[in-house]
């Protein structure tokens, strides 16, 4: 077997040039975003994706106050959390938690979507959520990335 013919294996150690990407959550529909932005973090869209190494590139969300549900999710949907005190369940529901905390409602979707190790939670920091239009990353040119699934009315 000559040298052409062996599978090419990356090997986490060799530097990568990881790729910005800007999507705008303004009437995007909740869980086809996250699965979208979970399948960029882990580098599945690359020809080189490897399960065990974080090829991913950084994604930068904006107007995540205006992402959508579908069905009566909108109000049904609680978050539930444990302070790690005796009695100490905590919930929330989306409504609350978009006005309070709506960056995590966008992490927690990605977070049920990557794997659940240490490579899922180093994929999960490539992740930059805002609430509003503007975002910090500017320098870096982020690619304006489209995705579908909006609701057109």
């Amino acid at each position: 077997m000559n040298k052409s013919q062996k599978s090419y294996y990356p090997s986490g150690k060799e530097e990568k040039v990881k790729k910005w990407h800007h999507v705008d959550a303004n009437e995007q529909i909740l869980g086809r975003l996250a699965s979208r932005i979970a399948s960029i973090l882990s580098g599945k869209e690359k020809a080189t994706y490897t399960p065990s190494v974080d090829e991913g590139d950084f994604v930068v969300v904006t107007n995540i106050k205006k992402v959508l549900l579908t069905g009566k999710k909108r109000e049904q949907k609680k978050y539930n959390w444990h302070t790690g005190y005796p009695g100490g369940i905590k919930e929330r529901s989306f409504v609350d938690m978009l006005e309070k905390q709506p960056q995590k409602v966008l992490m927690e979707a990605v977070k049920g979507m990557l794997p659940k190790n240490s490579l899922g939670r180093q994929m999960l920091t490539k992740l930059k959520v805002y609430p509003g239009e503007s975002h910090p990353h500017k320098a870096q040119n982020p690619v304006h990335l489209i995705i579908n699934g909006g609701i057109d009315e």
